[in-house]
């Protein structure tokens, strides 16, 4: 069932490429040609040899110079431009003249007309054919423009969206740079041992945003010792601090954008510093049937510490799952008494 629908699939996008890429432009006039040319010849004969092959190639060009004028010239200058009622006049003057030049052939072939056939039609009947030809040549053309134009607001959503995102992750980065690098200040004094470990272990989270942020994917495993070195880093500049990362299910091989669970991590060491216990993180991470759980719990101080930073980072972070994962993500925060909870969900 799924060869047959994805060779639908594939069918199906030959045919929307036939007609609308410009790769394939000599292709359709060659298969309109050709279409002309079938159905003219397979058509029952009117008048006598030499004159029913001159007969078929006045409604040749005939027919050729109504689709390409209709389709390369009145419905650029006119239909796209909202000129209707100049389109009108073009397709109200195109039926009149074709049937007059009909009218015309019809009269010099006369006395050649073949026993038992009628070269008479009513004009009606004749500018219905040719109403239904322009429609049919304008229709291609609309057709092409509808996809162009789609594609073209397309491409400027992607890049809209972009160009947010590659905002949101500058703006993630300074974020938590400047809280490690004003931790190591403060330890350059009281205690350059840990100072030094301090920047070396952030040297290794500035390789892995140098490098590994700039991709539109990273390994979970990648992502996940990222979290644990951001969090040991913690634990060095911190005596009353503790973490736990939990992983369960296949996580080798799953892939996710780059730095999106560092706000909830940072969020989380920044609000549960208490001087009075230990405080802890907890990260649990599970991978079960195409769905990634993560889960960031945090001890809360017993006293809560003013916050002027206006939760940058938690709201950057929900701005970039409603991009990334605009139907298929799940954010629920819980805020207890002694406990502050994130659960993510996505569908990978």
């Amino acid at each position: 069932m799924n060869k047959i629908l994805h060779r639908k699939t594939m069918d199906a996008n030959c045919i929307l490429q036939l007609i609308i890429s410009e790769k394939y432009r000599f292709q359709r006039h060659l298969l309109l040609i050709a279409f002309c040319i079938v159905v003219l010849y397979y058509s029952p004969p009117d008048y006598a040899e030499p004159f029913e092959t001159y007969n078929r190639l006045a409604i040749f060009f005939l027919i050729i110079s109504l689709a390409y004028s209709n389709m390369y010239f009145f419905v650029p200058k006119f239909l796209f431009r909202k000129r209707y009622l100049g389109y009108g006049l073009f397709v109200l003057s195109g039926m009149i003249l074709s049937y007059y030049m009909h009218e015309v052939f019809a009269s010099y072939f006369k006395s050649d007309l073949l026993p038992n056939e009628d070269d008479n039609i009513n004009f009606f009947t004749f500018s219905f054919m040719i109403m239904v030809l322009i429609i049919a040549s304008a229709a291609v053309k609309l057709f092409q423009q509808w996809i162009a134009d789609a594609q073209l607001i397309h491409d400027l959503d992607l890049a809209k969206t972009n160009a947010e995102l590659e905002q949101l992750k500058n703006q993630i980065n300074p974020h938590f740079l400047f809280n490690m690098l004003n931790n190591a200040n403060v330890l350059i004094e009281d205690d350059p041992k840990k100072a030094s470990q301090v920047l070396m272990k952030l040297s290794d989270l500035l390789r892995y945003q140098l490098y590994d942020s700039s991709r539109d994917k990273v390994l979970l495993t990648s992502e996940i010792h990222f979290l644990e070195n951001f969090l040991n880093l913690e634990k060095v500049r911190r005596d009353n601090f503790n973490f736990l990362i939990s992983k369960e299910g296949e996580l080798s091989g799953v892939q996710v954008p780059p730095l999106l669970f560092i706000s909830f991590v940072e969020n989380a060491v920044k609000h549960n510093n208490d001087s009075a216990k230990l405080s802890y993180v907890n990260l649990f991470l599970n991978v079960r049937h195409s769905e990634l759980l993560f889960k960031c719990i945090n001890s809360k101080p017993a006293v809560k510490a003013v916050n002027k930073s206006g939760g940058l980072g938690l709201a950057n972070i929900k701005r970039r799952l409603e991009l990334l994962f605009p139907s298929s993500h799940d954010l629920k925060i819980e805020d207890h008494s002694e406990t502050y909870c994130v659960t993510l969900t996505l569908k990978l």
